[in-house]
């Protein structure tokens, strides 16, 4: 997938500094060729739950932003990070005291 597509497809409208960002946020998420299509995935899943996966502005990573409209749902989406970590051996981090959680990569032990 081109680095345009995966930003539009993340909600973003491609430029050279989108491009630049997701650059270096790919090089510095181990094992991101494996990854790849499973953060899309994600994405699309999270998405019902007001959920979603972005470029972080502070670190050169993913970041999975949980911004439920109801404790239920944003149990679900949490519920989803997780089986998303485990089954695709993705590590993933939780920032403290925030519903945020950073794509560390690809977990190959």
């Amino acid at each position: 997938m081109t680095r345009d597509a995966m930003l539009i497809q993340l909600d973003y409208a491609p430029n050279d500094a989108l491009i630049q960002q997701l650059e270096k946020v790919e090089n510095n998420t181990s094992g991101y060729e494996k990854i790849q299509k499973h953060i899309m995935d994600l994405h699309d899943h999270l998405k019902v739950d007001g959920s979603f996966v972005a470029l972080s502005n502070s670190e050169d990573c993913f970041k999975i932003k949980i911004e439920a409209n109801s404790p239920e749902l944003a149990g679900e989406a949490h519920e989803k990070v997780q089986r998303f970590s485990e089954k695709f051996k993705v590590t993933v981090k939780k920032l403290e005291n925030k519903e945020t959680y950073y794509i560390v990569g690809f977990d190959h032990h």
